[in-house]
């Protein structure tokens, strides 16, 4: 059985033939909704969404969509302006909210044939995904909108979604997530998230998170808001999403020999990526005779770390060359504030 929340379009949502269990009208936020739904059992939940309080705000619709299953909801848009603009279209895609729709007739067909990802692709901006959602809403008026434009405004562009991968096996992307995060924190608001899988469990560090391939389009939207998000993608992990990413390889024999009899095109497939030697105990020498033998070029070459430290003067230059650059605001001025 199904749920309505309706307002401006109850008349046309009550002329639908749908099983309705509960049907409730008028405007509401979104602590009212999930308070009213988050234990009540039903099958989809077809939202008028001119009942939800302040619809316009992307923000009020994004908490919607982090406190209940958005996949069991339609959402019937209005023909306003604001909610019709390709920002807000796109935020709701970003936010893993694909059953929408104009047409009062497609409420129906979204029921039984739910939308994919696929399916709102089109939708998607994705060079604009940060920056949209990182407004506080989505030109909340045409006058805010015009205010915005004349000073520049630009959101949070600048957000830098870095990703981690292993090319040979347990090379090591969970821990150097853990680190990056812990030098980076010291002058960025970072988060870290792991995907398909919870090693970082075994770190005890309450702030790692985890989460999986299905979802980790939703996670990216909702931390627009810091100035860096690490992914430790795993196998599933989507590095469309990343601005930049990481390829770590472990360069010991038995790994690269394993490496190469399961692709031999790997180091053609990864030409012009940024190939991290991690966990080497390879010299300078040693480096530039991997990239001769290898046909490739190592972007950073980090040794064996101790995960308990908090300051890695390696992770520094790794990151000053990836653009880190910000300062503490001590007396030093210097970078995480290891020299002193």
């Amino acid at each position: 059985m199904n749920v309505k929340v309706v307002n401006k379009y109850e008349s046309l949502l009550n002329n639908i033939d749908i099983d309705i269990i509960k049907s409730i009208s008028g405007v509401y936020t979104p602590e009212e909704l999930i308070a009213q739904f988050n234990n009540f059992f039903y099958n989809k939940m077809i939202l008028d969404i001119t009942a939800i309080k302040d619809y316009e705000n992307i923000s009020v619709i994004q908490e919607l969509s982090v406190n209940m299953d958005m996949s069991k909801v339609i959402i019937l848009l209005d023909d306003s302006e604001l909610v019709n603009d390709p920002k807000y279209l796109s935020a709701l895609v970003s936010m893993g909210i694909y059953n929408f729709t104009r047409n009062i007739d497609a409420v129906k067909f979204l029921i039984d044939n739910p939308n994919t990802y696929k399916d709102v692709a089109q939708y998607h901006q994705l060079n604009m995904m940060m920056g949209t959602a990182s407004e506080e809403n989505i030109h909340s008026t045409k006058k805010e909108k015009k205010v915005k434009e004349e000073k520049n405004y630009v959101g949070t562009n600048s957000v830098k979604i870095i990703g981690l991968k292993n090319v040979t096996e347990h090379a090591g992307s969970t821990t150097l997530t853990y680190l990056l995060k812990k030098q980076l924190e010291k002058n960025y608001k970072v988060v870290a998230v792991e995907v398909d899988n919870n090693d970082f469990i075994y770190l005890n560090d309450r702030t790692l998170m985890n989460t999986n391939h299905f979802e980790l389009q939703k996670f990216i939207s909702t931390h627009y808001n810091c100035d860096v998000i690490l992914i430790d993608l795993n196998e599933e992990g989507a590095i469309d999403y990343c601005t930049d990413v990481l390829y770590l390889i472990e360069p010991g024999l038995i790994k690269l020999n394993k490496l190469i009899r399961k692709d031999p095109q790997i180091f053609d497939k990864l030409k012009g990526n940024k190939i991290i030697l991690n966990r080497s105990v390879l010299d300078n020498n040693d480096v530039e005779d991997f990239e001769n033998e290898s046909n490739s070029k190592v972007y950073f070459n980090i040794p064996y770390l101790d995960d308990k430290l908090d300051n890695h003067v390696e992770l520094e230059y790794l990151l000053q060359k990836m653009g880190f650059n910000k300062e503490d605001n001590d007396k030093n001025g210097k970078l995480f504030n290891i020299f002193k």
